[in-house]
């Protein structure tokens, strides 16, 4: 199969995982009002197989919206509040000692840690030192946990949900670089607007809590990734998603001079890949068939806003890595002949 077609039972999978997109937001829609935009890329996320920072303040219905998608998905979950006194083995397990009481002798036995499930919610993950929030890296990566000498293999579907609050620093432990590569998207969250607030009072201040039902399992979800990686893209999207990210680094050739004026570090490569997948997660649940510039333009935001750190002189100057990515947007352009414009 070349990488522009693909065989009619594929398209005929993706007409149906459109479907199912559609009976998930209905589901999720019964007990999340509004975050139109937040659901989606959770959604995209997952199925592109990466991971979600969820920025924003407290009371958003953050932990609500994941248990629900656990709850629609049929799968494990789990949620840990991090905190400054939480120690890495909190998160993967221990050993404890055992005695078998048939024969009195004594073993150490491996305890699971919360870590070992489909969905991790990461509650305030800068609120522990940088030792417990590595503990995370593993897993994200290789879907593996190493404790005590022995490597452990994660279920699939495993997915990280993280969140920060952009408002309380004091006592933080900001996630470093590397952490942060890991995850796909930060997406954040604002407030409702007037009718969306009232719609959430009227519905959490009344008897009865909608009960969502069942769509999808995880056999299903493994499927549905794989499928995503067939989803054909043209060269020439791959060239301005690649574009995107190599001229957000300000020692690139190519880089435009308020890059190089404002940016301290730009987006690596793992930029382009997930632009790429994402864009492929988007164009399926869509009930689309092929990757188009829009869906890399629409993912940019999230995909790039925690890769680009702005210098001393950006932050002086009030300029933050969204000012700069909507620029990039907007400089940037597809060109003909695949290449991006210069």
């Amino acid at each position: 199969m070349e990488a522009t077609e693909m065989e009619q039972h594929e398209i005929a999978e993706i007409e149906e995982f459109a479907s199912k997109r559609d009976s998930m937001l209905d589901e999720i829609r019964k007990v999340i009002v509004g975050q139109d935009h937040v659901i989606e890329e959770v959604l995209i996320a997952l199925f592109a197989r990466g991971h979600c920072l969820l920025v924003g303040v407290p009371g958003l219905a953050k932990t609500l919206l994941i248990s629900t998608l656990a709850e629609i998905l049929d799968l494990d979950f789990n949620r840990i509040q991090f905190t400054p006194d939480l120690m890495p083995s909190d998160i993967t397990g221990t050993d404890i000692l055992q005695e078998d009481t048939a024969t009195g002798r004594r073993a150490f036995q491996f305890l699971r840690g919360p870590i070992f499930t489909n969905i991790l919610l990461a509650d305030e993950i800068n609120r522990t030192p940088p030792k417990t929030q590595a503990a995370l890296l593993q897993s994200m990566q290789e879907y593996k946990v190493t404790a005590g000498g022995t490597t452990f293999r994660l279920d699939l579907p495993f997915f990280v949900l993280a969140t920060q609050n952009p408002i309380e620093q004091e006592g933080t432990y900001p996630l470093p670089e590397a952490q942060l590569d890991r995850f796909m998207v930060n997406v954040e969250i604002g407030y409702p607007d007037f009718e969306d607030e009232v719609q959430i009072v009227m519905q959490t201040t009344s008897t009865g809590k909608p009960a969502p039902h069942k769509i999808m399992d995880g056999p299903a979800i493994l499927h549905y990734q794989e499928l995503v990686r067939k989803v054909p893209v043209s060269p020439f999207v791959i060239s301005y998603a690649v574009s995107l990210a190599q001229r957000s680094r300000p020692q690139n050739a190519d880089a435009l001079q308020y890059v190089k004026d404002y940016v301290e570090w730009g987006a690596g490569p793992r930029a382009s890949q997930y632009l790429i997948l994402g864009a492929k997660a988007r164009t399926i649940l869509q009930g689309r068939y092929a990757v188009s510039i829009e869906d890399i333009q629409a993912l940019a935001p999230s995909v790039l806003r925690h890769r680009i750190v702005p210098n001393f002189k950006a932050q002086g100057e009030g300029l933050s890595s969204g000012d700069i990515i909507k620029r990039l947007l907007t400089d940037i352009k597809p060109s003909a002949d695949g290449r991006a414009a210069k």
